[in-house]
């Protein structure tokens, strides 16, 4: 195909894509336009209340502690904890490296996802519940939901195999699993690019020491 046709067959493409959007938009508009001052009062009331049940559900969330990464002192907490809360991100850690990077990401997390409750538990600390959720490789990552263990995150190996992974590359992951909610765009800003969000946090933990797991 020349280049003419090639030309020919883009322009095409694009005029489709925008009269669909084009006609999208003529329905929508429509729509309000056939809306009447009680259907308009109906949507307003519809809308204070969904803002109302939303700030319900912040108050109580940051009332159990959603918007902290805090630690579990012990294994009866982690049950109170996942029991109260109904998305958990639970931390198993020990003093080392690896440990610390994941503590600076899921921090970070824990102040833009209020919904889910960040805590962490040294495994080494606790071991019936290291043992029954057979936690073998630290840091790991145990994703619950409705007091339920969902899903892991075991190590690295799920976030580039390093520990030079993002906050965003984190927050991606904890996503698929539906532990947080996640409309595609990190919440951690735009603004930052990947390789300083890793940057940053890199020469967060510098203070601390190194140890193999």
């Amino acid at each position: 195909m020349d280049e003419s046709k090639v030309q020919e067959v883009l322009e095409k493409q694009v005029l489709t894509v925008a009269k669909a959007v084009e006609d999208k938009l003529d329905e929508e508009i429509a729509a309000l336009d056939r809306l009447d001052l009680d259907d308009i009062e109906a949507l307003r009331e519809r809308r204070l209340q969904q803002m109302k049940k939303m700030a319900e559900k912040r108050s109580r969330w940051i009332s159990l502690g959603h918007d902290d990464y805090t630690e579990i002192p012990s294994e009866k907490e982690f049950f109170t904890a996942v029991k109260a809360s109904e998305r958990v991100v639970c931390h198993f850690y020990r003093e080392n490296w690896p440990c610390k990077v994941m503590d600076k990401h899921l921090s970070a997390l824990a102040k833009q996802h209020i919904e889910t409750r960040f805590v962490k538990i040294h495994a080494e600390k606790s071991p019936f519940l290291a043992e029954k959720l057979k936690i073998i490789v630290l840091p790991t990552l145990a994703l619950i939901k409705n007091a339920k263990v969902d899903d892991y995150v075991v190590g690295f190996d799920q976030l580039g195999g390093t520990d030079e992974f993002s906050t965003e590359e984190l927050e991606e992951r904890l996503a698929k699993s539906q532990v947080i909610f996640y409309e595609g765009e990190s919440s951690i800003g735009t603004s930052r690019s990947r390789e300083q969000t890793k940057r940053s946090v890199r020469q967060s933990t510098n203070s601390y020491s190194s140890d193999s797991e």
